[in-house]
């Protein structure tokens, strides 16, 4: 059965951000939908005018959507999940075209799992520190 962009986008919220608090998960899907609503460059081109299943699957963007990581079975996959009403809340909140403000219109973000963040994300040196929410840095 193929999910609705709704049950994606909360599935993703969950698994990306279900420990960071309601502002941390709307940051999470602030950035979908950042990505989503585009109008150029490569997320323009994946989304093809607004598809947030194109944004969500992108190869290399979310590890939630990957069943398997470095060979191993990652359990917490986008299809393991089990969204509460919490994570519909915030997936409709976000599908409204609202937005985290503190987020502005950064299409990456990261939680390094360490008190300090690099300067740069992607490693690739494309994006810059915007902001820190709690302990994870947008970009």
């Amino acid at each position: 059965m193929a999910f609705s962009e709704r049950e994606l986008l909360a599935r993703l919220i969950q698994c990306e951000a279900g420990g960071e608090g309601d502002n941390g998960m709307k940051a999470v899907a602030t950035v979908v939908l950042n990505r989503t609503n585009s109008v150029e460059g490569e997320y323009a081109r994946i989304s093809q005018g607004g598809n947030i299943r194109n944004i969500i699957f992108q190869t290399g963007q979310f590890d939630c959507t990957r069943e398997t990581i470095k060979n191993a079975y990652n359990p917490q996959n986008i299809y393991n999940m089990v969204p509460t009403d919490e994570h519909y809340y915030i997936a409709d909140w976000a599908l409204a075209g609202n937005r985290l403000n503190e987020i502005g219109e950064c299409l990456w973000f990261l939680n390094p799992y360490s008190p300090s963040c690099p300067n740069t994300f992607p490693y690739n040196g494309s994006g810059i520190w915007h902001t820190r929410l709690r302990r994870t840095l947008f970009l």
